[in-house]
C-alpha cells in the first residue's frame, strides 16, 4: 500500500511503461533541464537520467509530468485522503456512509509518524559537491536543489508536532558560499519557515534545518500541500504514502525520513546573510541576487541506492502546474469551509499563480434590490487576500455564483467575459496600495512590495462586448497594431516604457487622454498596451502571461475618463493596462542555442532520445 521509498516508485513505473531510462551521458548544466522540459510539454513519461556528466547519483526527473501519473502514484490511498476532506467538509457525510466509519480510524492512524532507530538514510554520507549539480537556466548563479523539503522546528516548542515541511529552493553552489560547508536557503515570504526564523532571531539561536530530497513521493507533494492549521506536512506524508512514515535522527539532532535519498543536515547562522540567485523561476523570469539565510552544512547523509529527484521551473506551464492541479483536486473541495461563502478559487498556472487569482462568491447582502451590486464579494475579496499563500495574489477577479451558477472557473475566457459584461470601472474596482507581493514578482515599487487590485462584478450585462475590431479605432502616434485578443479586450503595441519604478508612466496619461468618452476604443472595456500586439493576441496563455506579470496595479491601471471621488478610483470610458516590460523587470527566461542544439542532437532519429519529444 503505497512505496516506501523512491526506489519502489521507479520499479512500479518502469513495469508499467511509466518511465523511461536515460543510458547515455547528459549534462545536469541546463542538457537535462531541456530535456525534462520538453518531455513534460510532450506529455512524456518520467526520465531516470543513469549517468549524468560529473555525478555518480542518478537523476530522476518528470515523475509527476501528468495528472495521470500523479494519480496513479497514489493511486492506492486517494480514496482514503478524499474520505477525510469529505468528512472535515461535510461530518454528516459519515452517517450517509456508514461504511466510512470504519476506514477513518485507520487513516488517522497512517498520519503519526513513528521514530526509528535505524533507517538507509543513515547509510552513507558525501558532499554538496559531490550531488547533482543542476543548472536549469544559462544565468542561474549555479546549482540548485530544485526538489528540497526544508524541514524546520519551532525552537520555542520543538518538536513534530510544531514542524514545518516546506519546498524553498536551496542553492548549493556558487555565489559566495564557501563550498561543500555553506548553502543558500531561499524562502519567499508568507512561508512556515519564517515564524520559526524570527524565534531563533529573536533568542538569538541558530536555527537547524534539514533539507529532505527524495525518499517516498508523498513527502514532495506534503512539502506544497496548504494544509490545515494543526496538521503537520509530516503526517499528511504518512497519509498520502499509505503509510506511517518513519523518521530516524540526522546529524543536526533534527528528524529526517529513514527512506529519504539525501537529507543535508545544518543551522542557518542567525548573524549571516549572502547573496543568494539568479535562478530562472516559476513566473518565467529570472528571479535576482538578494540576501537571504546561509545554510551551515554539518553533514550530507546518503542511502546506498540514493535517487537524485529533480524538476525545472520556468513560464508555465511546466512540472508544478501538474503539481497545483493535484493539490486542488485534494483541497478544492475544502474551500466552502475555510472561506464560507465563497464558492471556487483557481490561481491561474498560465499567469505565475499568484499574479492573477478568480473567485466565485455568493451575493446576498441584499437579495431583495431591484439592481444587485458587489456588496458580499468585497468581504469574500478581503477574506480571500487574507488567506495563508492567497493573500500574495496581486490581480483578484471574483464574481457572483447567483449571476451564472455554471459557469467552470478553470474556464479563463469565459470568465473573464463574465466580469468585462458586468464590472462598472466608476465603482468596481477596489485597489490595496504599498502592500506586499509575491516575493518572484518584480512588477512593484520593491522586493515583496507592490499592489492589489479587486475587481468585483456582480448583476444583469451592462455591455454587449464586441468580438470583431470594426470602427475606426485612431490611435496617438508611437502606438500601433491594435488586435482583438477576446471579446472586449484589446492590445495595443505601444513604444519602450520609460520611467522609474513604482511611478506612473507620463505616456499612459497622453494615451487616455487621447480619447474622449465617445471614441470607438470604449467599445471595448479592457484595452492592454504592450510591447508586442501580436504576440499577445495570439494565444490566451501569452494573454494572461504578459499582462498579469509584467503590471502592478496601482502604478499601470489607468482609465479613459479617469477621476478620483472620496478617495476613490474608477473611470468612465476603457480601462487601460501598462503591461510592457519596464527596466526594473528581469530578464525573460531563454534557453540556450548551444545546449539545445547537443539536445536536438540527441532526440534526433537513431539519437537515444528518439521519440522522447
Amino acid at each position: 500500500m503505497g512505496y516506501r521509498n523512491i526506489q519502489e516508485c521507479v520499479s512500479d513505473l518502469e513495469r508499467s511503461h511509466q518511465l523511461r531510462r536515460i543510458n547515455v551521458e547528459v549534462d545536469p548544466d541546463q542538457e537535462i533541464g531541456i530535456i525534462q522540459r520538453r518531455v513534460y510539454a510532450a506529455g512524456g513519461p518520467a526520465l531516470l537520467f543513469s549517468h549524468p556528466k560529473g555525478c555518480r547519483f542518478p537523476m530522476l526527473g518528470n515523475l509527476f509530468g501528468t495528472l495521470k501519473r500523479t494519480r496513479y502514484i497514489f493511486r492506492d490511498t486517494l480514496e482514503q485522503v478524499r474520505l477525510l476532506v469529505e468528512t472535515k467538509r461535510d461530518p454528516r457525510s459519515l452517517a450517509r456512509n456508514p461504511g466510512n466509519l470504519l476506514r477513518v480510524p485507520l487513516a488517522a492512524r497512517l498520519l503519526l509518524p513513528k521514530r526509528v532507530a535505524r533507517g538507509p538514510i543513515l547509510a552513507q554520507r558525501t558532499s554538496l559537491s559531490s550531488l547533482p549539480q543542476l543548472k536549469s537556466w544559462p544565468l542561474d548563479g549555479g546549482a540548485f536543489v530544485t526538489l528540497p523539503l526544508v524541514y524546520s522546528e519551532s525552537p520555542a516548542r520543538p518538536g513534530l508536532r510544531h514542524g514545518n515541511l516546506g519546498m524553498y529552493r536551496v542553492q548549493i553552489s556558487g555565489g559566495s558560499y564557501a563550498p561543500d560547508r555553506e548553502a543558500g536557503l531561499h524562502y519567499q515570504i508568507h512561508r512556515g519557515i519564517g515564524a520559526h526564523h524570527a524565534e531563533a532571531l529573536e533568542r538569538g539561536e541558530s536555527l537547524r534545518v534539514n533539507v529532505f530530497v527524495g525518499g517516498p513521493p508523498s513527502l514532495s507533494v506534503a512539502g506544497v500541500m496548504p494544509l490545515p492549521e494543526g496538521m503537520p506536512e509530516l503526517s499528511f506524508a504518512g497519509l498520502l504514502g499509505g503509510r506511517r512514515l518513519e523518521l530516524v535522527t540526522a546529524a543536526n539532532n533534527l528528524p529526517m525520513p529513514a527512506e529519504a535519498d539525501f537529507v543535508i543536515s545544518g543551522t542557518i547562522d542567525p548573524r549571516r546573510t549572502l547573496p543568494e540567485g539568479p535562478f530562472g523561476d516559476h513566473l518565467g523570469y529570472y528571479s535576482l541576487e538578494h540576501e537571504f539565510p546561509v545554510l551551515q552544512v554539518d553533514a550530507v547523509h546518503h542511502r546506498a541506492d540514493a535517487i537524485w529527484p529533480f524538476t525545472t521551473v520556468g513560464r508555465p506551464p511546466q512540472e508544478d502546474t501538474t503539481f497545483g492541479a493535484f493539490i486542488h483536486e485534494l483541497t478544492g473541495p475544502l474551500i466552502p469551509e475555510v472561506l464560507p461563502g465563497v464558492h471556487a478559487v483557481h490561481a491561474v498556472d498560465a499567469a505565475g499563480v499568484h499574479p492573477l487569482l478568480l473567485a466565485i462568491g455568493s451575493e446576498r447582502y441584499v437579495p431583495y434590490a431591484e439592481e444587485r451590486r458587489p456588496m458580499e464579494l468585497l468581504t469574500l475579496a478581503n477574506a480571500i487576500l487574507g488567506q495563508g499563500q492567497l493573500s500574495l495574489a496581486k490581480y483578484l477577479f471574483i464574481i457572483a455564483r447567483e449571476d451564472a451558477p455554471a459557469l467552470d472557473i478553470h474556464d479563463i475566457a469565459a470568465f473573464l467575459r463574465h466580469v468585462l459584461e458586468r464590472a462598472d470601472w466608476r465603482s468596481d474596482l477596489h485597489f490595496h496600495t504599498r502592500t506586499t507581493i509575491d516575493t518572484l514578482d518584480y512588477s512593484g515599487h520593491g522586493f515583496n512590495a507592490g499592489s492589489k487590485v479587486v475587481v468585483a462584478a456582480a448583476g444583469p450585462v451592462r455591455r454587449k462586448l464586441p468580438d470583431t475590431l470594426g470602427g475606426d479605432l485612431a490611435l496617438p502616434p508611437g502606438y500601433s497594431e491594435a488586435r482583438l485578443v477576446l471579446p472586449g479586450v484589446l492590445a495595443v503595441q505601444g513604444p519602450p516604457h520609460r520611467g522609474e519604478r513604482g511611478v506612473e508612466a507620463e505616456d499612459m496619461a497622453d494615451f487616455c487622454a487621447f480619447f474622449d468618452d465617445r471614441a470607438p476604443l470604449n467599445q471595448f472595456p479592457l484595452v492592454v498596451v504592450v510591447d508586442d500586439s501580436e504576440f499577445v493576441a495570439r494565444t490566451l496563455n501569452n494573454f494572461v502571461w504578459t499582462v498579469f506579470t509584467r503590471s502592478n496595479p496601482a502604478t499601470d491601471i489607468h482609465g479613459i475618463g479617469a477621476f478620483n471621488s472620496a478617495k476613490h478610483w474608477g473611470c468612465t470610458g476603457s480601462l487601460v493596462i501598462d503591461a510592457r516590460r519596464k527596466g526594473h523587470h528581469p530578464p525573460a527566461l531563454e534557453e540556450d542555442p548551444a545546449a539545445v542544439r547537443r539536445v536536438e542532437e540527441l532526440a534526433a532519429r537513431g539519437g537515444p532520445l528518439h521519440g522522447l519529444f
